[in-house]
């Protein structure tokens, strides 16, 4: 005799190859015409969709990864441009202070940036995306089910359709048996075939509302979810553009800012060059020279001439006696008419190109000596 627990194995080892094949066999007759199928075009075009959203979704969040990536490595490039700068800047030049607090600031809005497209776009993106890994499960359980209940359905038609014949074909035998059977053996034949006949029917009829059962609660899930996700994916998709949007607009304004603060930077720096160069250029005169200027040797020059000065920084004028400066001016310097009157730091002077046009000083004006080198 057979142990308990081997034969229960044994007999659900059984009952699932029976169903495998049962289900092999239902799909090899439905597609022969045999069977009838359970179809519902609405439903499959709901996963056509299910599909098509999923690998949209899919695709969105690897060219998501990709440009982060991307953006990554932006950032270490512009950390070692950076550093290559902060490296050769010599101390003495204009704006070392602020070329390293330009450095500082750059870095930290490529984090920034960074940091805020992963946790306000692919966040989002992908707790989006983690729940359709279910629902395809699910989908895919859904139409095993379809199956069975088919296999289910098309075994008790089957079984209704021929139940009249089944019982005819159960009279017969017994009308036969009369001649070589006493009549209480017939009766016993004739219930026990009415009996295995009934069995098979009501065992039927029960897988048959079992299956059903099954089937229909994963279609009705399936087809108030699926259509809900279709719809939702558009505001996914905007609220992922959108952010992203709004963070490339922030990153490039801040950077743009700090673009122009370096480029002014490195204007300044070029126009000290070329002030020391200047200076350095008169220095090495011959002193010769300088005097002839000095006493008039370079044409007719206003009275109380003392010496040139160039303008190293714009100058605003903010009362009528004062003169506008502009970087790279010449202006000529004279004295006071009265010692008295010259302010602390301020001379008096007309710009060069006034007197080469006009020859006169009525254009002169005082300005602060320190936006001015003596040439």
């Amino acid at each position: 005799m057979a142990e308990p627990g081997k034969g229960v194995t044994a007999g659900k080892l059984a009952i699932n190859v029976q169903k495998r094949l049962t289900r092999a066999q239902e799909k090899v007759m439905q597609k022969l015409g045999k069977a009838d199928e359970t179809r519902d075009a609405a439903f499959e075009e709901m996963v056509s969709n299910f599909n098509k959203q999923m690998a949209e979704g899919t695709k969105l969040q690897k060219d998501l990864k990709a440009y982060l990536t991307a953006v990554k490595t932006m950032h270490d490039a512009s950390r070692r441009l950076q550093d290559c700068l902060a490296d050769m800047y010599e101390p003495d030049w204009f704006g070392k202070e602020e070329m390293d607090t330009l450095a500082e600031d750059t870095d930290t809005l490529w984090l920034d940036y960074h940091q805020n497209i992963t946790d306000k776009s692919l966040s989002s993106l992908d707790t989006y995306l983690a729940q359709f890994p279910d629902i395809k499960a699910r989908i895919a359980k859904r139409d095993r089910k379809m199956v069975d209940f088919d296999s289910a359905r098309h075994h008790f038609a089957s079984l209704q359709k021929g139940k009249k014949k089944d019982e005819a074909k159960v009279a017969k035998p017994a009308a036969l048996l009369e001649m070589a059977a006493p009549s209480w053996a017939q009766g016993l034949i004739s219930a026990h075939q009415v009996a295995q006949t009934n069995l098979s029917y009501n065992q039927a009829e029960e897988d048959l509302g079992r299956a059903q059962k099954i089937f229909e609660e994963l279609n009705v899930e399936l087809q108030d979810e699926l259509p809900a996700l279709w719809e939702n994916r558009v505001g996914v998709y905007v609220n992922s553009f959108q952010s992203l949007a709004g963070q490339q607009e922030k990153f490039h304004r801040e950077m743009g800012k700090l673009s122009q603060n370096l480029n002014d930077i490195m204007t300044k720096l070029e126009e000290q060059r070329e002030l020391n160069e200047e200076a350095n250029h008169s220095e090495s005169a011959s002193p010769p020279a300088k005097s002839a200027v000095t006493n008039g040797a370079d044409g007719d020059l206003p009275p109380g001439f003392l010496y040139k000065v160039k303008v190293i920084h714009d100058y605003s004028a903010t009362d009528g006696d004062e003169l506008e400066l502009k970087i790279g001016d010449t202006v000529l310097a004279l004295a006071f008419d009265n010692p008295d009157e010259q302010d602390d730091g301020w001379l008096l002077g007309v710009q060069e190109s006034h007197w080469l046009q006009n020859k006169d000083i009525s254009a002169k004006g005082v300005f602060p000596e320190n936006f001015t080198q003596k040439v």
